[in-house]
């Protein structure tokens, strides 16, 4: 008689994988967060994928005093394995980004690992924008009357993600810059990338001597990575690090400007500050923005505080550059 299944990777007691391949995963996920609804934001939610049950939940301000909202895309953060439009924190920063920003919030939603491994997550961050391709060629229509009659600017669409979110709007910036993918009417204008979770096979200095923040840590890190990279992926996988050995020569692909953005005391920064700068010697248009003191989450955990409220003049400041 054989042994028993044990586990042989747990996340918070939430997602457990087994050595036979199985996952149990929890669905009573209780972040004990309030939901926000200050009547500034009205909220949808759409079908976006049929083929995988997929949906967006879009956001848009109702004191807007101009006549098309730019589109920005959230892709949310949770290491690959967590997260959904329905968590009361994604949705809070996604309401906190439409009202202080004056822009559309697109939220989809992406297939989560370990079920369904990388580049899972990009592929359906890609099918939502095709969604807003279909949604711009035919002038908002079929989307009901809350996003017709010229209310979307489909040439100003910004794509915004926050840690593995980032890590995904990577990507979707590297396939659009090679041409793997046409979105015409859309016009890309821009990322904004909220610490970007990267990793490599050698370990930074933040990452030596900051191996634990507050609530995250590398441990942690290490186990996302376990969990979503495609079964046999090793450190310095492409989709991992974008300058492994494998990775895309960014040299070569026509990205269009970042904002990337991260607190001095993440275990992440490093790699962060590495990536922008290695953008930046290649010749890309890259701001970096680093906030002193602060932590992983610092601004998706708390976004309406005050230090959100500089991270958003940012965002805006960065908007309306690439806006022209």
């Amino acid at each position: 008689m054989g042994s028993l299944p044990h586990v042989v990777e747990d996340c918070f007691g939430l997602l457990k994988l087994y050595s036979d391949g199985s996952i149990s995963r929890s669905t009573n996920i209780n972040l004990n967060i309030p939901i926000v609804d200050d009547g500034s934001v009205l909220w949808k939610d759409y079908l976006f994928d049929k083929h995988h049950n997929l949906h967006l939940r879009l956001y848009k301000p109702t004191l807007a005093s101009f006549t098309k909202l730019p589109v920005l895309y959230y892709i949310h953060g949770g290491g690959f394995c967590f997260g959904s439009r329905n968590f009361p924190n994604f949705h809070n920063i996604c309401h906190r980004l439409a009202s202080g920003l004056g822009v559309l919030v697109v939220a989809p939603d992406y297939r989560l690992a370990p079920e369904h491994r990388l580049p899972a997550a990009i592929d359906d961050a890609m099918s939502s924008l095709k969604w807003l391709q279909t949604l711009a060629m035919h002038g908002g229509i079929g989307c009901d009357t809350w996003l017709g009659d010229g209310v979307v600017d489909f040439d100003r669409v910004f794509v915004m993600g926050d840690s593995s979110g980032g890590n995904v709007a990577h990507h979707v910036a590297v396939r659009l810059g090679m041409g793997l993918v046409e979105l015409e009417p859309v016009r890309m204008r821009g990322y904004v990338l909220l610490a970007p979770f990267f990793g490599g096979s050698v370990k930074t200095r933040s990452e030596e001597e900051r191996p634990c923040e507050v609530f995250w840590n590398l441990d942690m890190y290490n186990r996302f990575w376990r969990l979503s990279l495609p079964i046999g992926g090793a450190k310095d996988h492409p989709l991992m690090n974008p300058f492994g050995p494998s990775s895309p020569k960014l040299a070569e692909v026509n990205l269009n400007p970042m904002l990337v953005v991260v607190g001095s005391d993440e275990i992440l920064k490093d790699r962060v500050e590495d990536y922008a700068k290695k953008l930046k010697e290649l010749g890309k248009k890259i701001e970096y923005v680093e906030f002193e003191g602060k932590q992983h989450g610092f601004f998706t955990d708390h976004p309406f505080s005050e230090v959100a409220e500089r991270v958003i003049q940012i965002i805006k400041g960065f908007v309306a550059e690439n806006s022209d």
